[in-house]
């Protein structure tokens, strides 16, 4: 496969009707691998939340403000990232961010005291949340937006995989261990992904050619102040509040006020995940085909109801349990891959590394302000059931109509610059 066409999306009709080419298909699983290391680390903290607080001997707060250092720290590397975003081969770029991920996991994985964990979250998210951005410049470098919903659908599997593989082992080891193993477990997975990253992924340099600002703190500012990122730079963070507000303490409101045994999580999230993993490239296509706003809307009603309704649980059967988490991840799909696809039509080719550095950095920061606010509003009672986690609901719910509104304007644009009505 040549320069040119690594370099730009294949957007012919023999790649409409037969899909993806060989190299194409490589390349998504690849990414797909790459974000199942780099989520499953994010998530992990949920589940082993139960485990993580009495084996530490910290509070719910404290286990807070852990989620949040990966969040915050997250959001500064992108900041600092993005005025540089653009000014290398984004499989270099991938690497380098790859590679520093790799040590913050080391560090949570030998981690023997609190401060040594909220140490491993920082460096893993100075590392790990700029990843996420450089896996969807190069999507949308080498993709046309017609086929990028299918390829998010694909690549967001990763999500999905971590419910069915990681989140289940890892509560395994840690069950029959202890939690440091879960951590080690990704270090392995990740080397392994930096290996295949380095000798079986072409470069990723087209934009290279492309006029810049030759000064990085110049193509930030640009980037910023580009007035029609703004509208998606808002509804990036609107997207990122909920999710982070509700997962981190997930676990154990399962636990304590769901009234499902520990031993019983693993279930959870493998029957979740599963329907997940038929969910997303089922989503990918019903973007592509039917629109991305459309299928968003979709995601954002069936989120809502769900959220209020898992909110709102009390002690429930472990099938009840299940089938609430299957239908709001359904929601949660249906929201995440359209919503992706749609904002990597938004950035020039010449922005795209920085337009997506800072909307991972407001998401980040975002998601760790949500994750805060989370921690303040919910108390333990000393059976350590959460309270008020329904306000939790609300608030989640009030994010998802506002981004609602908010992602029509985004669409609208992107369907005026594309002469269509929607796309």
């Amino acid at each position: 496969m040549t320069e040119q066409t690594l370099a730009a999306p294949i957007d012919d009709q023999q790649e409409r009707q037969h899909g993806f080419s060989r190299y194409q298909s490589l390349l998504i699983a690849l990414l797909a691998f790459t974000q199942f290391t780099i989520i499953l680390d994010f998530i992990i903290m949920s589940p082993l939340g139960a485990i993580l607080m009495p084996s530490l001997n910290i509070t719910a707060g404290q286990f807070g403000v852990a989620v949040s250092a990966y969040a915050f720290s997250a959001g500064i590397s992108g900041i600092l990232a993005a005025g540089f975003a653009d000014r290398f081969d984004r499989k270099r770029l991938l690497l380098f961010f790859y590679v520093g991920f790799t040590l913050g996991t080391v560090l949570c994985a030998v981690a023997q005291s609190y401060d040594v964990l909220l140490l491993g979250r920082i460096v893993t998210g100075l590392f790990g949340g700029v990843i996420g951005s450089v896996v969807l410049a190069i999507i949308t470098d080498l993709f046309p937006l017609h086929l990028r919903g299918r390829v998010m659908g694909f690549v967001q599997t990763a999500f999905a995989a971590s419910q069915v593989l990681g989140i289940p082992a890892g509560l395994f080891l840690a069950n029959h261990w202890n939690w440091h193993v879960c951590f080690a477990a990704i270090v392995g997975l990740s080397i392994a992904a930096i290996a295949l990253i380095a000798f079986a992924m072409e470069p990723v340099n087209a934009h290279l050619r492309l006029k810049q600002d030759k000064n990085p703190f110049h193509h930030l500012i640009a980037t910023i102040g580009q007035p029609r990122y703004t509208l998606a730079f808002a509804v990036t963070m609107l997207l990122a509040t909920g999710g982070f507000m509700l997962m981190p303490f997930s676990s154990a409101f399962t636990v304590h006020n769901l009234g499902i045994d520990i031993l019983h999580l693993p279930t959870i999230y493998l029957v979740s995940g599963l329907f997940s993993i038929v969910t997303g490239p089922l989503v990918g296509r019903a973007s592509d085909a039917f629109g991305k706003y459309p299928t968003f809307v979709f995601g954002s009603v069936v989120s809502v109801i769900m959220v209020l309704i898992y909110t709102h649980l009390g002690h429930v059967s472990l099938t009840t349990a299940i089938l609430v988490n299957v239908l709001m991840f359904v929601g949660i799909f249906s929201r995440m891959i359209p919503s992706q696809a749609l904002m990597s039509a938004i950035p020039d080719a010449s922005q795209r590394g920085s337009f997506n550095a800072v909307s991972a950095s407001l998401q980040q920061f975002s998601g760790g302000l949500g994750s805060m606010l989370a921690a303040a509003i919910i108390a333990q009672d000393p059976d350590g059931s959460l309270i008020h986690f329904d306000r939790l609901g609300y608030v989640v719910v009030t994010t998802s109509i506002l981004s609602l509104i908010a992602m029509y304007f985004v669409q609208k644009s992107v369907a005026n610059r594309a002469g269509r009505r929607v796309v």
